[in-house]
């Protein structure tokens, strides 16, 4: 079965509560779904009355060579006094496997969610993704990929131009846009930049706030620039954008110094994800979770607006990236 054909029809509550049995869990509550598209995340609690979070991994989207290097990353960043969630070593392993499915075990860890607008909690996040890129330094990811235009762009393209979803009227306009845009990012998108471990989808979603910050998910982690994990944070009119960089980076710069010449890359990494973002939600198509989730992929003025969007971010390829102060 393909990765895109796949739905998770064979992960019911038998499966799942046999999964945790044999990894030495005993579930007395109830199995609650959390939210989340790409894989199955449950929580639940055991006997001893502890709670508890088990993700099932999309099978064949990564290797267990590859889940295994996200596990071992989140286990550096705890080894350091970072917060995020780390998966439990359970029967000798953060990784178990049943009924051809790889799953996770994590301690429930709840809290309010990250106020984008609060300074102070910016300043915290900044401060401890310095500290999550110190330990991505050092050592390098083998097995998960890294930032590039042919994941993000071309691969895309190709699941754009070969869906039924995109409208025959509009699918050559699409692709059009798509390769204007590819065209532009091959002259906008560089390699001056470290490679560096990287949670790699750190948008204000996947930060909780317990008294600091919590960091989750690290399903999306892999090598590429560290503007990657801070550009998603900020927002707003320029001005507002340029404070709240100042802010992340002064406290980032408390642990790393960040390389301004990476703020390059922020339009360029915009428009690779906008691309890749709508590929994915077509490759899971036929999961029945993604057309109750996305319905409006069916309707033609969805993608007319998709095109207009790619041409205006192709436009701001063009205009000069942000430019920050000298203090850093």
């Amino acid at each position: 079965m393909s990765e895109a054909a796949f739905n998770f029809q064979t992960l019911n509550p038998d499966v799942i509560l046999d999964a945790l049995w044999e990894a030495g869990l005993r579930v007395e509550s109830g199995l609650t779904a959390l939210n989340s598209y790409e894989n199955r995340v449950y929580q639940f609690s055991d006997d001893e009355k502890r709670r508890y979070v088990a993700k099932f991994y999309r099978p064949q989207r990564w290797s267990e060579a590859q889940v295994l290097e996200e596990n071992q990353f989140a286990l550096d960043l705890v080894h350091d006094e970072v917060p995020v969630a780390a998966p439990l070593s359970l029967q000798g392993s953060t990784l178990n496997h049943h009924a051809g499915f790889m799953f996770a075990v994590f301690p429930s860890l709840g809290g309010r969610q990250y106020e984008t607008d609060n300074e102070e909690q910016m300043e915290w996040v900044g401060r401890f993704l310095g500290r999550i890129h110190q330990t991505g330094r050092q050592s390098p990811f083998r097995q998960r990929p890294a930032f590039g235009l042919d994941e993000y762009v071309v691969e895309p393209r190709a699941a754009l131009e070969n869906s039924g979803l995109v409208p025959a009227a509009l699918r050559d306009a699409l692709l059009s846009a798509v390769d204007k845009l590819y065209a532009t990012l091959q002259q906008s998108w560089h390699s001056q930049w470290q490679p560096i471990r990287l949670h790699g989808d750190c948008h204000p979603g996947n930060i909780l706030w317990r008294d600091g910050p919590l960091f989750v998910d690290l399903d999306d982690a892999r090598t590429g620039p560290a503007v990657q994990d801070l550009w998603m944070l900020v927002n707003g009119s320029r001005q507002e954008q340029l404070i709240q960089w100042d802010i992340l980076l002064e406290a980032y710069n408390e642990f790393g110094d960040f390389d301004l010449h990476e703020l390059t890359l922020i339009e360029s990494l915009r428009a690779m994800r906008m691309v890749y973002y709508l590929a994915w939600v077509i490759r899971r198509w036929q999961d029945p979770a993604f057309p109750r989730a996305f319905p409006w992929m069916t309707d033609e003025d969805f993608w007319r607006r998709q095109i207009a969007l790619f041409l205006e971010q192709e436009r701001l390829l063009h205009e000069p990236p942000l430019q920050l102060s000298p203090q850093f």
